[in-house]
């Protein structure tokens, strides 16, 4: 009788992962690109950075070199005390483009990044506003072109795509490579659908008045992470939103080298989740159970060899349509070599997603720098 019950909930744990990659993600994996006529709007380019000079200095003039005719880049240095400063200072003098944003340590807001990107969209000449972090650069002369192109009256926000830097030999640069991919694929697919629940700092861009029409960041304030999920959670909508992912439009990041590192960086990006809209945190524990119980409930039933037929038959079938949809969306974000690691890789995200959200009811991730 048990075993009757666990086979017909791993039935509907197969259907509803069927829903998530064909009939949902499949609104991203499956929907023909189409080329945006190239606008000429003015754009603010806004970079945040504490304790960065390493990656400023290789990274600033990529965006300085972007083909654009109307265009500022706006350094916000949140009290850093390496040479970043320093750096931002040089850029100022070198790049008539340039400004720059100086926050001092505020007790109230101390360490707060988004206290800093306040003051950085505040000081912005431009009414439209593309973000990045200062350990990302833009993988095309063209991203300002392409990002902006998706504005238009409705259309105000546009949610872009943040790779990571291909590591050739590298197992947890895969398992980061298709973590992201993922994510993207989640985030781009429910846009589409008209429920738009996360961006990413690393490519995003919005109109100034969006910020202010939600008050900025005042309602997650206390919250130290979430400049960016966070916000979209509570501004984006089925008529101000759109996506971007024409590969001239990505920017890059070095990745993490190390389980440890990633795994760290996981809960704090994880942690704001906490915070989402109920239907988008309903929506993506659900995924997240079906993942996890597409992986336990096989292994009992066939330990006990109930149905192993049509378990098999099932467990294989799911396979077929995920990586069906999932390698479309991967040809789509260029990340089409993860995909032949994908079994192997699901299986640690599972664990490690399960594990991030244990870790994270005992102890509170650290945020920012």
């Amino acid at each position: 009788m048990i075993l009757t019950v666990l086979f017909w909930i791993f039935v509907a744990v197969v259907a509803i992962q069927f829903l998530y990659y064909i009939i949902v993600f499949g609104k991203f994996s499956f929907v023909k690109a189409k080329k945006n006529n190239l606008k000429k709007i003015p754009i603010s380019v806004i970079v945040c950075a504490k304790n960065e000079a390493e990656n400023v200095a290789k990274f600033i003039p990529l965006l300085a070199q972007q083909d654009y005719p109307d265009f500022e880049i706006i350094l916000i240095d949140d009290a850093s005390n390496d040479a970043t400063l320093d750096i931002f200072e040089a850029f100022e003098k070198e790049y008539s483009n340039v400004r720059l944003v100086k926050v001092e340590n505020n007790e109230a807001f101390w360490g707060n990044k988004k206290f800093a990107l306040t003051l950085g969209i505040k000081a912005a000449t431009k009414e439209y506003l593309l973000f990045t972090d200062a350990d990302c650069y833009p993988t095309s002369p063209n991203w300002i072109a392409e990002m902006s192109s998706n504005f238009t009256m409705q259309k105000t926000i546009v949610l872009g795509y943040g790779a990571y830097d291909k590591i050739p030999k590298s197992f947890i640069n895969k398992i980061i490579r298709f973590e992201t991919l993922l994510t993207a694929v989640q985030y781009f697919s429910w846009a589409r659908i008209g429920k738009p629940y996360m961006g990413i700092g690393r490519n995003l861009a919005y109109k100034k008045e969006e910020f202010f029409n939600v008050n900025g960041f005042i309602d997650h304030m206390r919250i130290l992470s979430g400049d960016d999920d966070l916000f979209i959670n509570q501004a984006a909508n089925h008529k101000n939103t759109t996506i971007c992912y024409t590969p001239e439009s990505f920017t890059s990041s070095e990745p993490k080298t190390t389980y440890g590192d990633w795994f760290t960086q996981k809960r704090r990006h994880v942690s704001t989740a906490t915070y989402y809209k109920a239907f988008d945190k309903i929506q993506l524990s659900l995924f997240f159970l079906t993942q996890l119980l597409m992986l336990l409930l096989p292994i009992v039933l066939l330990a006990f060899q109930f149905q192993w037929i049509a378990v098999v038959s099932l467990v294989v079938f799911r396979y077929l349509f995920t990586w069906v949809s999932l390698g479309f969306g991967a040809g789509k974000l260029n990340e089409k070599d993860v995909m032949f690691w994908y079994p192997i890789i699901e299986i640690v995200l599972i664990f490690t997603q399960l594990n991030i959200f244990i870790t994270n009811l005992f102890s509170k991730p650290v945020h920012w720098k």
